[in-house]
């Protein structure tokens, strides 16, 4: 099969983090179990480029590791409610989902601290340019993270999500 280099190197990424790997072979001959054909020179530019580095592990044996990167950070909770409290200006809910409108230009700065901030319920984030699409677990609720934002963010946690203010809509 053909992967991208993106799609490659981020199964190189899970298969450091699930498998011990010792070395650059071993890694070509994982790649090819699944289907992906990679020389030796694609794996070592790969690793270099996902900034592995070599680890010693029990037994005194080396292998592969990718250090933990700044997004996969759980970042401390007064970041998440500084974030929302200075650029989240609306937030409603429906379904599973909650939107979070910002001012333009500023959902992505609120789209990675909701993704980094390890907040129950909360599966990822599609920020635009003034609104974020937070994905919520079904078995928490648009509702019950909805009006945990609003907390965080200094705004009407009773407010009911219909007659929250979002304004600049695409209806007007």
């Amino acid at each position: 099969m053909s992967l991208s280099k993106q799609q490659r190197q981020h199964l190189v990424a899970q298969l450091l983090e699930r498998e011990r790997v010792a070395s650059q072979a071993q890694l070509v001959a994982l790649l090819a179990e699944r289907g992906v054909k990679a020389t030796q020179a694609t794996v070592s530019r790969d690793l270099e480029e996902l900034g592995a580095v070599k680890i010693r592990v029990a037994g005194g044996e080396t292998a592969y590791a990718l250090p933990e990167l700044p997004v996969q950070q759980i970042v401390p909770p007064d970041h998440l409610r500084r974030v929302l409290g200075e650029w989240a200006v609306a937030v409603a809910w429906s379904g599973p989902l909650v939107v979070v409108r910002t001012p333009p230009g500023s959902a992505h700065v609120v789209g990675s601290a909701l993704d980094r901030s390890g907040l129950v319920g909360v599966v990822g984030t599609v920020a635009g340019d003034d609104t974020v699409l937070v994905v919520v677990e079904e078995a928490v609720g648009a509702a019950t993270v909805g009006r945990r934002l609003r907390v965080l963010a200094g705004l009407d946690p009773e407010e009911d999500a219909e007659d929250a203010p979002v304004e600049g809509g695409a209806g007007e």
